[in-house]
């Protein structure tokens, strides 16, 4: 089963872990818009940096997802879109549950049919490309959250948070 199906129906939302793991999640700061085919999603966290360029995204969607949700920190930069339509669709073929944006993307009325999450600060129609080769696997800080690879990412209609591996997705 791969990240996009099995979050087709989710058993948690987000208020929900926020009421069971107060001291345990971190909640990222407003301003990320919604541009997937899904609203509601979450994985396990990869992460990339790559500034203005598709490249290193196309690159790491091309690996298996596993259900894992890619976070790229793209600097912030509304300039150039580091993803679309391709690359989503992509990211639906090789199992990854979404993709988190801090930049831009582009092709929103056609990603927003790809059953796949998909959220970002915004959109630019100029495709990025500035010869980074992007680094993968870091700890990334944006948005007043640390993204630690293999912690956990869950988005859904009220926003989105982050905690460690020891939180479940059914809170008692």
């Amino acid at each position: 089963m791969d990240g996009a199906e099995a979050v087709s129906a989710p058993v948690w939302a987000t208020a929900d872990l926020c009421d069971a793991y107060p001291e345990r999640l971190q909640v990222i700061a407003a301003g990320f818009r919604d541009f997937g085919g899904i609203h509601a999603f979450h994985g396990e966290i990869a992460t990339l940096r790559s500034v203005e360029d598709y490249r290193p995204v196309l690159r790491e969607l091309e690996e298996p997802g596993r259900g894992r949700v890619l976070v790229v920190d793209g600097g912030g930069s509304l300039r150039r879109a580091i993803l679309g339509e391709r690359l989503l669709g992509l990211a639906r073929r090789n199992g990854w549950a979404g993709v988190v944006v801090y930049g831009a993307v582009r092709d929103s009325a056609l990603t927003a049919s790809i059953p796949t999450g998909l959220r970002a600060l915004g959109t630019a129609p100029c495709r990025g490309e500035s010869g980074s080769a992007g680094v993968r696997g870091e700890a990334l800080e944006f948005a007043g959250v640390r993204f630690v690879p293999g912690d956990r990412l869950w988005a859904d209609a009220d926003g989105m948070v982050v905690g460690g591996a020891d939180v479940t997705e059914a809170p008692a």
